[in-house]
């Protein structure tokens, strides 16, 4: 809204309620903190200003504040010592004497930055002192009423405790979110007095400063109440977290995405999501995810910062910073690592575990593996029961297999080592060496049967028995312990 617009995001105190070693507007809602939730919606008015009062823990909450908001500016509030001398100190910081200050709380985040633009835009237009963002329900117990006289001014704001059995029948309250004029603000603030039980500077009386002055004092309902409300304990952290999360898989579906059961369906809200994705029951979807169009995600799966190609298909997997290619297939029950790149028309099967692993296109390891710190080749199949050796005690190293190549199953590859184009291994085979291309890797000795150990070693046992039956009944048995060779 230009750069005549200060935002103020008060984050200065304790949370006791929360009962955490956290502090209360960090603690996160769809992917972001309550106070992330809080800085996107004023970032997406363009304010000239944003400025954050911190106070406990502050050395924490100024860090988190830093990283998603690096302009913003940090006003410290040493005391807490109620709204209006936050206020104070957030406008001496960053000298706001001018245009339009809106005041948020940062444990308010369903607040969008639309309805803020809206409730600016309302109060800039009625050019007045001082603008209450406020809502009607059905039941206001426990709010602040705000007051108007027969023309519809509002004169005042009274709370519960202080109000009369008419007052208390009022609807409309007082969200907490107000908007000023800078010059008023900038003048009131030092007006406001701490005489109360609390011995605190509410800003809420710079409503009656206003009046007093002669000057307009606006109240704005928005349709929307749950914005407003604030988080005070665990309780109502999980009741907004639901509420959140309802809203955003509810846009998603009208945005064209099918969400099959949206009751056990979770998604960030930095997740984005292409038109005709399919997301499946108990399926999650956290961070940054991408999902591309016509791709299935679930049933349970959990995919954090993942990528995520068209018509892929992910089902019962867990992963976090992966990247899956158009038309893969990945699960059932594989655990995709951070680092892990699956190719186009790839395949990552069933009890898989890949880590910092670029697999190739068209390249498949269907069934029970270890792939990490690997790389392998277009077209190229790994067989089933094979680990990808990548650790020596001390440190890690990388395998490198080629394209088109055929691994058996039960092989272990011992890094570093390279697979060449088109080259094989036979089943059981431990490759502690380079295998060039088109070469066939083995390492496992010629077979021996010692027949007749089942009897010699367990009479009397149901093995024995079987044993002892076939042998008499089937041709070629040798007698009772003779022994022979024979090569596989």
């Amino acid at each position: 809204m230009g750069n005549n617009l200060t935002v103020v995001v008060l984050a200065a105190g304790g949370g006791t309620r929360m009962r955490s070693k956290t502090m209360k507007v960090l603690h996160p809602i769809a992917g972001r903190t309550m106070i992330g939730h809080v800085l996107a919606a004023a970032r997406a008015m363009e304010p000239g200003r944003i400025v954050a009062v911190v106070g406990h823990q502050r050395e924490q909450v100024s860090e988190h504040i830093r990283s998603i908001e690096p302009d913003a500016v940090l006003a410290v509030q040493e005391e807490q010592l109620g709204t209006g001398h936050a206020v104070r100190m957030a406008v001496e910081a960053a000298g706001a004497s001018e245009g339009t200050v809106l005041v948020a709380y940062g444990d308010t985040p369903l607040l969008t930055g639309d309805s803020l633009r809206w409730f600016v835009a309302e109060h800039e237009a009625s050019q007045g002192a001082v603008s209450i963002l406020s809502g009607i329900v059905a039941d206001p117990f426990g709010y602040g009423r705000v007051l108007r006289n027969d023309e519809g001014d509002v004169e005042a704001i009274v709370e519960e405790k202080d109000a009369s059995p008419e007052q208390r029948e009022v609807r409309e309250i007082n969200s907490g979110i107000l908007a000023f004029d800078a010059e008023f603000l900038v003048s009131a603030l030092p007006r406001i007095g701490n005489d109360n039980a609390k011995g605190e500077f509410y800003l809420t009386d710079a409503i009656a400063i206003a009046r007093e002055d002669g000057l307009t004092v606006g109240a704005y309902p928005i349709d929307d109440v749950m914005q407003t409300e604030g988080v005070n304990d665990r309780v109502q952290l999980a009741r907004m977290g639901a509420e959140m999360n309802r809203r955003i898989v509810e846009g998603w579906m009208r945005g064209g995405v099918t969400v099959m059961d949206p009751a056990t369906t979770w998604i960030d809200a930095d997740v984005v999501l292409a038109p005709d994705v399919t997301i499946l029951p108990g399926t999650q979807l956290l961070g940054a995810t991408v999902v591309a169009e016509d791709a299935v995600v679930g049933p349970d799966s959990t995919l954090k910062d993942c990528e995520i190609g068209a018509g892929a298909r992910v089902v019962r997997t867990h992963g976090e910073l992966a990247v899956i290619g158009g038309g893969a297939n990945v699960g059932p029950y594989s655990y995709l690592r951070p680092g892990t790149n699956l190719g186009a028309g790839g395949k990552i099967g069933g009890f898989v575990e890949t880590k910092n692993a670029v697999i190739g296109d068209g390249a498949k390891v269907p069934h029970l593996s270890y792939v990490g710190d690997a790389e392998i080749g277009e077209g190229t199949n790994i067989g089933a029961g094979t680990i990808f050796a990548n650790y020596d005690g001390v440190e890690k190293h990388r395998t490198k297999i080629g394209r088109h190549a055929r691994t058996a199953s039960n092989n272990t590859f011992v890094a570093p080592v390279e697979i060449g184009d088109g080259a094989g291994t036979g089943a059981g085979t431990v490759v502690r060496r380079d295998v060039p291309p088109g070469a066939l890797a083995v390492s496992s000795g010629p077979q021996r049967n010692l027949e007749g150990w089942t009897l010699r070693k367990r009479p009397g046992t149901a093995q024995a028995q079987a044993a002892a039956e076939a042998l008499s009944e089937g041709p070629g048995g040798r007698p009772d312990g003779e022994q022979g060779v024979a090569e596989s």
